[in-house]
């Protein structure tokens, strides 16, 4: 059979051909002029580059970077960072998941009505996440290690402190309202934060000397400043110094405790102005601890500066502990830190 056309035929073909591409351009025209068709909207993506660590458990670690495209504008959203949670939720997003049970009461309205529980802090439940068919998966910090277990089920993002306090909390907010399309709105959140933080800090300027502490059973630790380091339980102990300015009482803290739990005679010999007071019970709910009001309530702390001037602050256990981090949770600190140096 002869596969030749005649020449009209194959010129019939070509000018239908030029018609419809014709057409074709013009409505992709239009689609862009109106911002694009629906499907081209929803393939948006953003892209956003973290450190992942890909040491072994018992292994110093080992940091690579790692890119992902994330989507925009996502509906089902999975995130195990209660910071990212509380950021996500602060610019406009519902959270379709979480490890419900890790999740504080003053941030659960930003879950979805039925919510997955995705596990806990530390473990993921891949079954139930799998059969949530999520566009999007935040990690970060506690959760970080969940990162290869999650990254074939859908765009994963690990939010883990990259620098200082500040740092993560522009960077987060900044990609976070970039993936939501509320770019205006987190640069107004950010904005506002760095001016209170700057506000607290000038007040703490005048304040004198305090010691950041954590009670944990019927034990305290001396918290640090973190001294550029800024991994994980450094960052969160230095909070109090960071961030917000306090001068500590002693030049170092780590040398002067000799990195163990402090006695009630270790704050009366250092005496600080202002005492700092994060009760690990209260945050974490657990069994047999005492309150730290009630640790502390004894005759050898009521002989300290901060008993007598009434300057021992009691800091919200879950934003400093838990959380430490976020829009909500953040404007939680500095009213602590405003009303104990009012």
């Amino acid at each position: 059979m002869s596969m030749i056309r005649p020449l009209s035929a194959l010129s019939l073909v070509a000018a239908s051909a030029l018609v419809l591409a014709g057409c074709s351009s013009s409505d992709e025209s239009a689609d862009q002029a109106a911002g694009g068709s629906d499907e081209e909207q929803s393939a948006e993506t953003v892209e956003f580059t973290f450190q992942n660590n890909t040491a072994g458990e018992d292994e110093e670690p080992k940091y690579e970077d790692v890119t992902v495209e994330v989507p925009k504008n996502p509906e089902n959203v999975v995130i195990f960072d209660m910071a990212s949670l509380d950021t996500w939720g602060s610019l406009g997003g519902e959270v379709a998941g979480a490890p419900l049970d890790s999740v504080p009461e003053y941030l659960e309205k930003y879950l979805a009505d039925d919510p997955v529980n995705a596990g806990t802090l530390f473990e993921a439940d891949l079954l139930e996440i799998e059969a949530a068919q999520p566009e999007l998966i935040i990690v970060a910090g506690r959760s970080a290690a969940l990162y290869e277990d999650l990254k074939d089920i859908a765009p994963t993002v690990n939010l883990s402190s990259e620098g200082s306090f500040e740092e993560t909390l522009e960077r987060n907010t900044t990609f976070l309202g970039e993936v939501l399309g509320a770019e205006d709105e987190a640069q107004a959140a950010i904005d506002d934060l760095e001016t209170q933080i700057a506000d607290v800090r000038e007040k703490a300027a005048d304040a004198g000397t305090g010691l950041s502490v954590m009670v944990s059973g019927d034990s305290i630790s001396a918290l640090k400043p973190s001294e550029g380091d800024y991994s994980g339980r450094n960052l969160r102990g230095g909070l109090v110094y960071d961030v917000f300015g306090v001068e500590p009482v002693t030049d170092n803290i780590e040398e002067a405790t000799h990195g163990e739990p402090v006695s009630f005679e270790f704050l009366a010999e250092y005496d600080p102005d202002y005492l700092f007071v994060t009760d690990r019970n209260a945050a974490t709910g657990e069994e047999g601890g005492e309150a730290a009001e009630v640790i502390l309530d004894n005759e050898i702390v009521h002989e300290t500066k901060a008993w007598q001037d009434d300057h021992i602050v009691y800091l919200d256990p879950v934003a400093w502990y838990i959380v430490f981090g976020g829009i909500e949770t953040t404007q939680i600190m500095i009213d602590d830190m405003n009303e104990a140096l009012a």
